[in-house]
């Protein structure tokens, strides 16, 4: 963490390497996305069609990631089979003026608010400083407070195969819980 609640300079996050990486930041995301599911679909029988299928799913959740800030983009095959998505983790950076940024707890609050009655809800504490997770059967969500009060850094983790309540669910507590600021 940067001294004196001054904002940091970047993150740092360990993502096993078996993690495919796009950087949404840079124009060639679109060719990264498309080899990734070229990759993935390379030697499987009458797979153009369920790899047009992901390619437009992982497109629209990047394209629709990046305009609320989304960073990077990690994917990783959970099944050989083509059809089933692979499980995610969207970065994004969301800031505001240090008078606008919501406290941990009273982010949680209005997050359980808005989310369906089966999510669990809570404020933990990570060596990156207090995060707003929010999991449901699927998904899981750390909105880790960035120092200096200028907004939350999002990792937002989709496991649609395996589920948030397995060792993948495990792997991704433990990636949000390697963030460091720098």
């Amino acid at each position: 963490m940067t001294a004196g609640g001054v904002p940091p300079s970047d993150y740092r996050l360990l993502v096993p390497r078996d993690w495919f990486r796009i950087d949404l930041t840079q124009e060639r995301w679109r060719r990264q996305l498309k080899t990734f599911v070229t990759k993935e679909s390379h030697g499987k029988g009458g797979a153009d069609g369920a790899a047009r299928g992901i390619w437009t799913t992982l497109r629209n959740t990047a394209e629709n990631g990046r305009t609320r800030g989304a960073l990077e983009f990690y994917l990783k095959t959970e099944s050989s089979d083509l059809a089933a998505l692979p499980a995610s983790l969207l970065v994004s950076l969301a800031l505001s003026p240090p008078a606008l940024v919501p406290q941990p707890d009273d982010f949680a609050q209005a997050l359980a608010h808005r989310m369906d009655p089966g999510a669990k809800v809570d404020v933990a504490e990570t060596a990156a400083g207090k995060a707003v997770r929010a999991i449901t059967r699927t998904t899981m969500d750390f909105h880790v407070q960035v120092p200096g009060g200028v907004g939350y850094l999002h990792l937002a983790y989709s496991v649609p195969l395996s589920g948030t309540d397995s060792p993948m669910g495990d792997l991704c507590d433990a990636i949000a819980h390697s963030l460091r600021w720098v």
